[in-house]
């Protein structure tokens, strides 16, 4: 998972000036987040198969060293959390103090790239929890069954965790609205005058940018960059295009 990140960072750092890709390699890290979760979503689901494997035919476990294993494992992962946690956070506050200045604070960084590697880590630390916890009813009170039924409680969390994760990486990759409220922002600073907004389409090209194309009706058109002015103070709007088309009256109107 931590590779899978890396490598997105990499190519898109590497080919953000690349004439190739239209609107930059933001969705990169989209790109990698989602298979990272589809990833996840195979790996709980191959813990799933052997824990019910286990629980109808249980195999001996040697519970000391599988629990020093287990709390080793867990405080590995427990620093790597904390580690992409300061990561994102610092760079959602940087995001948050730039909106801030732009007293506006409908579009905010999500970097989904980021976000699948600190969902890996942290399914790695459950499955170490559950694991201690089972292991040692099993020493102390003999309870086998413990080591597959904690597992199958841990697919079920990581199993959730993968489709929000999906689901989030996916609204990007399809190019959906990412903030309603933004885009109703948008619309009422174009919408001045008389100006009607007869198309709009918003959408994210990567963590902290998104594209704005709107096409705009007036009967007295300003320049198009009169109506981008109106939309420069809006932080996050990395790629706006406005088409201006006049209306002369509505004796004019198509009905």
């Amino acid at each position: 998972a931590l590779a899978i990140a890396a490598l997105a960072y990499r190519f898109a750092r590497h080919h953000a000036r690349d004439p190739r890709f239209t609107f930059g390699t933001g969705k990169v890290g989209e790109l990698a987040a989602f298979t990272s979760a589809i990833i996840l979503a195979m790996i709980a689901l191959a813990i799933g198969y052997e824990a019910a494997m286990r629980l109808v035919a249980p195999v001996p476990i040697d519970f000391e060293p599988a629990t020093w294993l287990a709390v080793v494992g867990l405080a590995v992962n427990l620093a790597s959390a904390w580690l992409l946690f300061d990561e994102d956070h610092a760079h959602a506050h940087a995001h948050h103090d730039h909106d801030d200045d732009h007293d506006h604070d409908h579009h905010h960084a999500h970097d989904s790239n980021l976000r699948a590697a600190y969902v890996h880590v942290l399914a790695d630390a459950l499955t170490s929890v559950l694991a201690i916890v089972a292991l040692l009813a099993g020493r102390f009170y003999g309870w086998v069954w413990m080591d597959p039924a904690m597992a199958l409680v841990g697919v079920c969390v990581i199993l959730s965790w993968s489709v929000g994760l999906t689901r989030t990486a996916g609204t990007v990759l399809l190019d959906m609205v990412p903030d309603r409220r933004l885009a109703g922002h948008i619309r009422k600073r174009l919408e001045v005058d008389g100006d009607r907004v007869s198309d709009l389409h918003l959408w994210r090209l990567g963590p902290g940018h998104a594209g704005v194309i709107a096409s705009v009706v007036s009967d007295r058109p300003q320049p198009p960059a009169e109506y981008k002015r109106r939309l420069e103070d809006i932080a996050g709007l990395s790629h706006i295009t406005v088409e201006v088309h006049h209306c002369a009256g509505p004796e004019h109107e198509a009905v």
